[in-house]
């Protein structure tokens, strides 16, 4: 049987984790980066990150002062809840999670009201955690948190594009995104594309598309050949870290699809800066 508090305190300990602790497959992707850079200035960057990196996990501090936004993917399966409350249990488990993890960490609180900018305090807010559910056939629930910086956030895009504009446009619109960020998500950057659905889902599937393993190969040999098509003309912009040039603009392009509507191309582009910040946990 789920309960509320192991919720909590799963959320309180990804939080954490995701936000002191980078994912081994981004470590390595930016030990490769440093091999392939041949000028002093973009190596000095990337070691400047890798021991950025260090520093956090030696000290136990966030790698970053932006915590991010938390975002959180909730996969449930065939599983009891707590006095068969899904809500209490589910919701206020993360709620309260979120909140514990901000005062332990700490985490800079960085959620306020989109008017009058008054802070919560505690990383929550209306609507805020962002809770995504999806039904599995399982015996588990699985959480995900993604704490999303918005010096990347900012720079996503979305384009409804007319289906005649096929997988030229969505290269064409990605790369276009990417060029106009250049340095300002600080790069090097994994860059998550969702193609279909609608307006909002092509947004939402582009954030799952990045949560993939970065050296996990897609398994569509259409979106496998797209993905090193666009991260080889990412890289060959010359943005490089921390938009400073080099060969290392981009770590990973990670796409997903999802059908979509006759008359319509969504093509959503999600950022992720150098701190590509994620942790997953299973509770049965």
């Amino acid at each position: 049987m789920i309960t509320k508090k192991q919720v909590e305190d799963t959320i309180c300990q990804l939080y954490k984790k995701a936000t002191i602790i980078l994912p081994t497959d981004v470590k390595i992707s930016l030990e490769n980066a440093l091999k392939i850079e041949e000028d002093k200035l973009p190596k000095l960057n990337i070691e400047a990150i890798l021991k950025n990196i260090e520093l956090a996990e030696e000290r136990a501090i966030p790698m970053c002062q932006d915590t991010g936004l938390p975002i959180i993917f909730v996969k449930i399966g065939r599983v009891d809840f707590e006095n068969d409350d899904l809500y209490n249990t589910i919701y206020n488990g993360i709620l309260n999670g979120v909140q514990k993890a901000t005062k332990k960490t700490p985490l800079r609180p960085n959620i306020v009201d989109p008017i009058t900018r008054e802070n919560s305090g505690n990383n929550t807010g209306q609507m805020i955690p962002q809770i995504d559910i999806e039904l599995i056939d399982t015996d588990y629930i699985e959480f995900t948190i993604l704490p999303k910086g918005f010096g990347s956030e900012n720079n996503n895009a979305l384009k409804m594009a007319l289906p005649g504009e096929g997988l030229k446009g969505v290269e064409d619109f990605v790369v276009e995104t990417v060029l106009k960020a250049g340095g300002k998500p600080c790069p090097p950057i994994v860059v998550g594309v969702g193609i279909g659905g609608t307006s909002d889902l092509a947004l939402k599937t582009a954030k799952k598309a990045l949560l993939r393993d970065l050296g996990e190969k897609n398994p569509d040999p259409v979106l496998e050949n797209l993905e090193r098509s666009l991260l080889k003309k990412i890289n060959d912009s010359g943005i490089g870290p921390m938009g400073l040039g080099g060969k290392t603009t981009a770590l990973g392009v990670k796409i997903k699809k999802i059908s979509t509507h006759t008359a319509g191309l969504p093509i959503g582009v999600c950022i992720q800066c150098w701190a590509h910040r994620h942790a997953t946990a299973r509770l049965k």
